[in-house]
C-alpha cells in the first residue's frame, strides 16, 4: 500500500491549490529508495543509498495550466508552490485541450494484489548486494576468456506512489525492483571488446542467478574479439532479441498521439493500414503480473485496460492522453505518464509482438548470408519519413553460420517498408516490459568497407 505520508501531502497541495485560486488541480507524490553496490577487482567500489519524496503540483486557471515541483515537503513549502503555481498559470497561454478528467471517466477500484508490483521481502542489507556483484565478477574471470571486467554491480530499489485530483480521484501503490549487471572486457590495448549481462526484476525471485550473468557477459565480450567490417551492399540483417524491441520502440514512438497531434509522425496517414505483415499483432497489457511497466491507472487517474495496438498487421489507433485525444477528437486510451515535475503525456504499457514459429538459429540459416547485429550505436531517425540509420556489430552470417564478429558499420533503411518485412522469432524474453523475439528484415543497406 502506497505510504500514507503521501496521501496526505498530495491532498494538503489541493487544498492550498484551491485556496490560491485554482479551478482544478492535481498533485503526485513519490517516495523513493534505492541502493547500489559495485564491485572491481574483489573489492568494493562505490555503495550508494537514496531517500527522499517528491512532489508535483498542476494547477489550471481555465485552459491555462501550470506545473511546480519541490523535493521539500515543508508546510511552507507546499503553500509556495501552490501560490507560485496559480501566478504562473495566469500568464501561461490558453490551451483548449488542457484539463481534468470528468469525474465518471475516472478509474474507481482495483486490483493491485494481482499485479504484484512490490515484492513483500525486506529490503536486501548492503552485504548481500555485495555478494551478488562479487559473484558476477568472479564468474566472468574464472571463465578465463576476459582480461578484465569492467564493473559488476547490484541494486535493489522501492517507489511508493500517490495522485490526487480535484475531480476526486485519490490512489497510490508501491513498486520494487531488483537487479544484478556484469560488464566484461577481453582483449588488450586496441583490440578490446566490450559486453554486458544483467537482469532486472519486480521481485528477487525472479532474478537470474548472478554468477551466470558473470558468465554470459565474458562470453559475448570474448566472441566480439578479432572484429572486421563486413562488406558494402544489400543484405538481410537480424535484429538479436536484445535489442530487436528497438524497432517496436520506433513503431510506438510514431503512433504516439503527442507526435501524431503534431502531426510530425511517419506513420501519420497510416490509421487502419498494415503497418506489420498479416498475422502479426502487438498487444498492450498494463495488468501482467510481476512486470515493470504494469500499473492500475494511468497519470491523469483513468483505468488501464489491455488493447490491441495493430492486429493482424493492421494499425488500429494511436497511444492517447486526455489532451493529445482532445486534440485529435479521440477519447484517452488511459496511457498518460508523468512525474512530479513534467504534466501527462501519452506513454505506452507493457507490450508484446506476436512471436514467430522458429528459433534465431532457424532464421539465421534461412538467412544464409547477411548480419546478425546484436548492439547498435547512435541513431539517426527521420520522425516524417522514417528514414532509419544505425551505427551496428554483431556476426557475418555465411550459409546460415556465424563466422566471424564485425562492427563499425552501419544499417539503413526506411522503417514503414522495414517493419511490413519483419519475420519474428520465437525467443523473446516474457517478463520484459517490451516483448519482442528476435527479427529478420530483408534487403536492408549495409555499409561496411
Amino acid at each position: 500500500m502506497a505510504d500514507e505520508r503521501l496521501q496526505g501531502l498530495t491532498e494538503d497541495l489541493l487544498k492550498l491549490a484551491k485556496a490560491a485560486g485554482a479551478d482544478a488541480a492535481d498533485a503526485l507524490a513519490v517516495s523513493g529508495t534505492s541502493v547500489m553496490i559495485d564491485v572491481r577487482e574483489g573489492k568494493l567500489e562505490q555503495a550508494e543509498r537514496a531517500e527522499g519524496v517528491d512532489i508535483g503540483l498542476r494547477v489550471l486557471l481555465g485552459r491555462k495550466q501550470a506545473m511546480v515541483s519541490a523535493s521539500d515537503i515543508r508546510a511552507d513549502t507546499l503553500e509556495q508552490m501552490a501560490m507560485r503555481a496559480v501566478a504562473m498559470a495566469r500568464e501561461a497561454p490558453e490551451d483548449p485541450h488542457q484539463g481534468l478528467a470528468d469525474p465518471q471517466e475516472l478509474a474507481q477500484s482495483w486490483d493491485l494484489p494481482a499485479l504484484e508490483l512490490a515484492d513483500p521481502q525486506a529490503e536486501p542489507n548492503p552485504a548481500d548486494l555485495e555478494r551478488d556483484a562479487r559473484e558476477a565478477e568472479s564468474a566472468a574471470k574464472d571463465t578465463g576468456l576476459i582480461s578484465q571486467v569492467q564493473s559488476a554491480s547490484a541494486a535493489y530499489g522501492k517507489t511508493d506512489v500517490f495522485l490526487a485530483a480535484s475531480n476526486g480521484f485519490s490512489g497510490g501503490y508501491s513498486r520494487t525492483d531488483r537487479a544484478r549487471s556484469c560488464v566484461a572486457i577481453a582483449g588488450t590495448g586496441t583490440g578490446m571488446e566490450r559486453d554486458y549481462d544483467g537482469d532486472s526484476r519486480i521481485w528477487q525471485g525472479d532474478l537470474r542467478n548472478a554468477a551466470d550473468i558473470g558468465r554470459t557477459a565474458a562470453q559475448r565480450a570474448a566472441e566480439r574479439l578479432d572484429a572486421r567490417k563486413p562488406k558494402t551492399g544489400s543484405y538481410p540483417v537480424l535484429f538479436d532479441e536484445r535489442i530487436a524491441a528497438s524497432l517496436i520502440g520506433h513503431l510506438l514512438s510514431a503512433i504516439n498521439g503527442h507526435s501524431v497531434a503534431r502531426r510530425s509522425s511517419w506513420l501519420l496517414d497510416a490509421l487502419g493500414q498494415q503497418v506489420l505483415p498479416k498475422g502479426l499483432s502487438i498487444i498492450e497489457d498494463p495488468h501482467r503480473p510481476r512486470c515493470s511497466g504494469s500499473r492500475p491507472f494511468d497519470g491523469e487517474g483513468l483505468p488501464t485496460h489491455r488493447r490491441e495496438i495493430i492486429s493482424d498487421g493492421v494499425l488500429t489507433g494511436w497511444t492517447l492522453d486526455l489532451a493529445s485525444g482532445r486534440k485529435l477528437g479521440m477519447p484517452s486510451t488511459g496511457n498518460a505518464a508523468r512525474g512530479t515535475s513534467s504534466p501527462p503525456s501519452p506513454s505506452n504499457w507493457n507490450i508484446a509482438l506476436t512471436q514467430g514459429t522458429q528459433s534465431q538459429s532457424e532464421l539465421m540459416r534461412d538467412m544464409g548470408t547477411g548480419i546478425l547485429v546484436t548492439s547498435m550505436i547512435g541513431a539517426t531517425i527521420n520522425p516524417t519519413t522514417g528514414d532509419y540509420s544505425r551505427g551496428a556489430s554483431g556476426f557475418w552470417i555465411e550459409n546460415g553460420e556465424p563466422v566471424h564478429p564485425v562492427n563499425e558499420c552501419t544499417i539503413a533503411g526506411n522503417l514503414r517498408e522495414m517493419l511490413l518485412r519483419i519475420v519474428p522469432a520465437n525467443d523473446a524474453r516474457p517478463h520484459l516490459s517490451r516483448v519482442v523475439p528476435s527479427v529478420l528484415i530483408e534487403g536492408m543497406t549495409l555499409a561496411g568497407e
